[in-house]
């Protein structure tokens, strides 16, 4: 059974705190063997990433067939059925036409001394993006990662997916095919990041790595991170349901569940003002459990992780959420929108009992990589911002820098940087000249 924590008991604070701080992640050590794993790739290239991929994912290939041919890409996009590709295909119309509004301007003026100012925005060259292999591997990720890349104007996208025992999943290649990615390798963990990262004879090195993984390839993103950016280091799924009487209990516990059979150590809160409504949905949670098909994950993650918190009012909810700062919030309330406006901590907001989170994994239009742990408190989810760079602009005039040029040359003093103050003075010495 899950925690039960109601606001008004005496102790709430400390359970509460509790709540916040528990360790969900089974983060093992395993940064010295993707150290050793980095390093193995930076010396041997594509010699490393066979023999790494012959150890871990038991499927033997030469460096020609690192990258899926275009051949073996139609091959098994015929697979797919059509229903599915529709399906596919009318969630990338979403997302892009969702991400195509994120693009930044650029911008340019004059101020007030003469001076021109502005930015303007630049793609990066080119991306790779990680996608988990074999049967168990997400097409919708491959859409909300590689098509904000594309809208950004990326020119080079490689994808890094690893097929153990050579099986491939083919909605991942045609969910790759439909968001425009340029490249397919079939390899995976901390050797396809470092390949990704350093490059390789095969594989061209990238500038940004973006996409979920395993604690292996989470290390290599922070050991390979300042080479190349990152997106994020993504913890397990989570989900708060804020949700008044006036709601289907079942629905509640369908949406609580739907994070739970992520990950055994995913979580799924519920809050609610109703004492009576969150018995309901807990005891329709477990009753649901009994059919599910992933319950063996399922289970222990509502078991040991999930929690049902009663408060006084939504006021109070919405303060709880923010203190959360979940990476999925629904507020299954009569007035979402004004609950919304409360509440400033979250990567995700699904708003009124309509809303399922699920929606937005699959085809509702923003993206579904989204910080967790806490992070949303500081970092927003994936967006065309994260595949593009921000270039300032300043042109001074004579009269310009005439106007300010002497405060920078007295700051430079104070900061006892003398060429640089020399390299403004020489410039107004030749004003007085003239």
């Amino acid at each position: 059974m899950p925690v039960f924590l109601n606001s008004s008991d005496a102790d709430f604070e400390t359970a509460f705190a509790a709540l916040l701080t528990a360790k969900r992640e089974d983060s093992p050590d395993v940064d010295d063997t993707v150290a050793a794993i980095i390093a193995d790739v930076r010396a041997r290239g594509d010699a490393a990433v066979l023999e790494l991929t012959a150890r871990f994912d038991r499927l033997e290939i030469t460096a020609p067939e690192l990258r899926f041919t275009a051949e073996e890409i139609e091959a098994e996009c015929a697979r797919v059925d059509a229903q599915d590709r529709a399906a596919l295909e009318l969630a990338a119309e979403r997302i892009r036409a969702y991400h195509a509004r994120q693009k930044p301007s650029d911008e340019s003026w004059v101020d007030d001394t003469g001076a021109t100012l502005g930015w303007r925005w630049t793609p990066v060259t080119a991306a790779g993006l990680y996608v988990p292999g074999g049967l168990a591997s997400y097409p919708s990720s491959v859409l909300m990662n590689a098509i904000p890349a594309k809208v950004a104007g990326v020119s080079r996208l490689a994808i890094c997916v690893p097929t153990p025992d050579g099986v491939v999943n083919p909605l991942v290649l045609m969910a790759a095919r439909i968001a425009g990615v340029d490249e397919i390798y079939r390899i995976g963990g901390a050797q396809a990041v470092a390949a990704l990262a350093h490059g390789t004879k095969t594989i061209a090195p990238v500038d940004k790595i973006t996409g979920p993984g395993n604690a292996f390839v989470a290390a290599a993103k922070r050991r390979v991170f300042g080479k190349v950016g990152i997106d994020m280091i993504a913890g397990p799924s989570e989900i708060l349901v804020i949700a008044d009487k006036h709601n289907d209990p079942d629905w509640i516990a369908t949406d609580l569940l739907s994070q739970a059979e992520h990950d055994e150590s995913a979580q799924s809160l519920l809050i609610t003002d109703d004492a009576a409504f969150g018995q309901a949905v807990a005891a329709s949670v477990e009753a649901q459990l009994e059919t599910l098909e992933r319950r063996a994950i399922a289970g222990p993650s509502w078991r040991d992780y999930g929690a049902v918190i009663v408060v006084r009012d939504l006021d109070e909810a919405a303060a709880l959420s923010d203190r959360i700062a979940p990476e999925h919030l629904e507020l299954c309330v009569e007035d979402p929108d004004a609950l919304s406006a409360k509440i400033t901590h979250a990567g995700a907001i699904f708003l009124g009992a309509w809303t399922p989170e699920a929606i937005g994994d699959y085809i509702g239009g923003p993206n579904h990589v989204l910080p967790t742990a806490r992070s949303a408190r500081f970092s927003s989810g994936l967006s065309v911002l994260d595949f593009m760079k921000r270039t300032t602009l300043a042109k001074m005039t004579p009269a310009s820098l005439r106007a300010i040029g002497p405060a920078a040359e007295r700051l430079a003093s104070s900061e006892s940087l003398q060429a640089h103050g020399l390299s403004v003075r020489a410039r107004l010495d030749r004003l007085n000249e003239s």
